[in-house]
């Protein structure tokens, strides 16, 4: 069966590469000679399929007999089209345009873009998106997109944990500009270590990714694009104070230290020392802390010779305290006066990113990323010790190029990996090392209209995980105009780092237990999955406006998983999977521009996901089986000075969550099964004076709703009930912030 699919591929292959192309050249004749005419624009009148004459004013394109109107177009030239019955020689000369006319351009910001061009189904989260909340972290910048679930992961930490396709953080791939980041150590709290205003855009790919950035995706992968120096501002400070008394200052500073090199420095703080206790529990409803992150970063460009390459180089410093409102850490630390925790982290880190271009063959580029990381968490949680140190490198080598034309592309290259962890659980000591060498090839064919096609695979070899293969596969139809119909197919491996990932349970007291099995990561087995996806975006004008409605249904199957069982309220047990384990995701998304500068953004999602523990097979605790989102901003015209008002509301509707089984709990400390719903409200305006001064103001949750019990047995944290891991809505209530922004071009 494989093979039969393999000489299917390579026969279509081959036919697509034998379409017939069309060729010519395009020349001007302004000076009283004819010369050639490079950078034309050559396209079939209503397709997308077309091309740009080359140096010399040649060109060539796909050929179809039902495509006959071919549009020639060059700025100061008239605009042709011609007519063609048969695929002969095209040798056109365009006529320069003695007048033109003004025309007036209005452009328009899309905070989210989708493409219909695309295999994989990927979608950017712009700039003009992420302002549209406070945007004080990466953990913080999803509050505003339908397809990211966001929520605390205890009671304790304050810490907000991701979820796509109802599937934890650890089931993505975080990374910064295509480099890994989020992983290992900085897997619990990494997306608060990078400012929201460092990032410039976000690639949120769902279901499988790419296998050029490696075998660990499973869910799903997101990108973030830093803001570069060379084309952020020379100067931008944004000041942001809360109710709550959080403070954060980010400032940017660039410079063009010449022609070709310009450099960054970007500084951020943040503070919160005013202790709450809304709920009158006799916790914190929030961690105080402080945090310091200062980046600096290098860019190189020079375009004559091909070359564009960055350097980062990163320092942070996170504080935190959590626990009882009493507790002092200098007197009660390691005692049971008052419960109470601290995680200080200290991470540095170094990358570099070297692009090349051919300038002569402008298809064949190669690309080179690697980086360097050291990572120390020392933490306790109550009497729960817990210190962890993560060095890690990784390096990633791509050749880009294609197969007799542009529409089959080819990415190929080699990676490398090195994690060293050392880890101290309570009293016990956990030490190893993994190290990875990875080939891969991926194959895209885009004909420019109906049919996109990115088939990949990747082989590595692992000193913990053994030899394996990782295959990838996405497709994109057009069947209809403005329409984009997708599936895709892959395989992900992983190891489970189960103490840096889970870190919240320590915050509880249970005991751990790890069912070894023999395998080489805690003895336990690496972790396996496939998922399969299937989407379909469809564009349209409704009372001459534009639209769009997006279906998707994602499957993955573990074929191994490492079982995280809160079943028994004294224990967290971890196990390898005997059984099956699944997780369903479908959701509807509608957009709408009503009216000019107002948007509208809906969308349902409904999760069945289930697993075989050992006391059954159970839904996965808090997780919402339904979700509704509601979306709604509005912006003014700019003025003449400037000046610009925008609105911005975000509506989130939880159903029930189920608990996990407290039946085994004394009576007081027994909870129901399931949860209740929740629904919050988030909202913003923002008043720009001028393109170099703004300030905002903004609520969450203004409606003010409260989880009334998120730490079982708060009265006796030492006691054998004590547990702050049964969190599925808000703890503090509605808090209010306001902020300015200023920039110097």
């Amino acid at each position: 069966m494989r093979i039969n699919l393999i000489l299917i591929f390579m026969v279509l292959s081959h036919a697509l590469s034998a379409q017939d192309q069309l060729k010519g050249i395009v020349s001007e004749s302004s000076t009283g000679k004819v010369l050639p005419l490079p950078g034309a624009n050559v396209y079939w009148l209503g397709s997308s399929i077309g091309a740009v004459t080359l140096e010399d004013g040649t060109f060539q394109l796909p050929y179809k007999f039902s495509y006959n109107k071919l549009v020639i177009s060059y700025v100061g030239f008239k605009t042709d089209t011609l007519t063609v019955n048969e695929n002969s020689y095209i040798n056109h000369i365009l006529q320069s345009s003695e007048e033109l006319d003004a025309v007036e351009i209005k452009t328009r910001n899309i905070p989210t873009r989708k493409s219909y061009l695309k295999a994989a189904n990927t979608f950017t989260v712009t700039k003009s998106e992420l302002l549209k909340a406070a945007c004080c972290n990466l953990s913080e910048s999803f509050e505003t997109n339908p397809s990211i679930d966001v929520n605390f992961a205890d009671a304790v930490s304050g810490t907000k944990q991701i979820k796509m396709l109802g599937l934890n953080s650890p089931y993505i791939l975080i990374a910064t500009e295509n480099i890994p980041t989020i992983r290992g150590a900085s897997q619990a709290y990494g997306l608060s270590f990078i400012p929201g205003t460092w990032v410039e855009s976000i690639q949120i790919t769902k279901g499988t990714g790419s296998v050029v950035n490696g075998f660990e995706s499973i869910a799903g992968q997101i990108n973030a694009e830093l803001v570069k120096p060379s084309s952020d501002d020379k100067l931008f400070v944004n000041l942001y104070g809360a109710s709550s008394e959080r403070l954060e200052l980010n400032t940017h500073i660039n410079t063009e230290v010449s022609d070709k090199w310009s450099t960054g420095l970007y500084l951020h703080g943040n503070t919160h020392q005013e202790k709450h206790d809304v709920n009158d529990d006799g916790f914190l409803d929030m961690p105080l802390y402080n945090q310091i992150n200062v980046l600096n970063r290098w860019q190189y460009t020079n375009l004559e010779k091909g070359f564009v390459s960055f350097i980062n180089l990163r320092y942070l410093n996170d504080e935190k305290q959590a626990g009882q409102v009493e507790f002092n850490p200098d007197t009660d630390k390691g005692t049971t006066n008052f419960w109470g925790s601290e995680i200080n982290t200290e991470r540095f880190e170094v990358a570099a990113k070297l692009g090349y271009v051919n300038p002569e063959i402008p298809y064949q580029s190669f690309g080179l990323q690697t980086s360097f990381s050291h990572h120390n968490q020392d933490s306790y949680f109550g009497l729960n010790l817990y210190d962890i140190q993560h060095n890690s490198f990784y390096s990633n080598l791509v050749y880009n190029t294609i197969i007799s034309d542009s529409r089959h592309k080819v990415k190929t290259g080699l990676s490398f990996t090195y994690d060293h962890y050392d880890e101290l659980v309570n009293t016990d000591i956990y030490e190893r090392t993994e190290n990875s060498i990875g080939g891969f090839f991926e194959y895209a064919y885009d004909n420019l209209d109906k049919l996109t096609m990115t088939a990949g695979i990747r082989v590595d070899q692992h000193n913990r995980l053994g030899f394996f293969v990782t295959p990838r596969f996405h497709l994109r139809y057009t069947p209809w105009e403005k329409s984009a119909l997708r599936f895709s197919i892959g395989r992900g491996k992983r190891s489970a780092n189960i103490f840096a990932e889970n870190q919240n349970m320590f915050s509880s007291s249970r005991q751990i237990n790890i069912v070894n099995s023999g395998g080489k990561i805690y003895g336990l087995d690496p972790e396996i999955a496939w998922n399969y996806g299937v989407s379909y975006l469809q564009g349209f004008n409704l009372f001459d406006r534009k639209a769009d409605v997006t279906f998707d249904f994602y499957r993955t199957d573990f074929q191994k998983q490492v079982i995280v069982d809160w079943e028994n309220p004294f224990e967290v047990n971890f196990y390898n999977l005997e059984g099956e384990s699944y997780a369903n995701s479908f959701q509807f998304e509608f957009n709408y521009n009503a009216f000019e500068g107002f948007d509208i953004r809906t969308a349902y999602k409904y999760y069945d996901i289930k697993t075989d523990y050992n006391s059954g097979k159970l839904e996965k605790p808090l997780i919402p089986e339904h979700r509704l989102f509601a979306n709604t901003s509005y912006e003014t015209e700019i003025t003449k000075n400037g000046s610009q008002w925008k609105f911005d509301a975000t509506y989130n509707w939880l159903s029930q969550q189920r608990f996990p089984s407290t039946v085994l709990s004394s009576a007081e400390y027994q909870l129901d099964d399931k949860t209740p719903t929740i629904a919050t409200l988030n909202l913003q305006v923002t008043k720009v004076f001028s393109p170099k001064f703004e300030v905002y103001l903004g609520g969450e949750n203004v409606t003010n709703v409260r989880q009334s019990n998120p730490v079982i047995s708060a009265d006796n944290p030492f006691g054998s009930n004590f547990d702050s891991n049964f969190v599925y809505g808000p703890i503090y209530g509605s808090m209010y912030y306001a902020g300015l922004r200023y920039r110097i071009k």
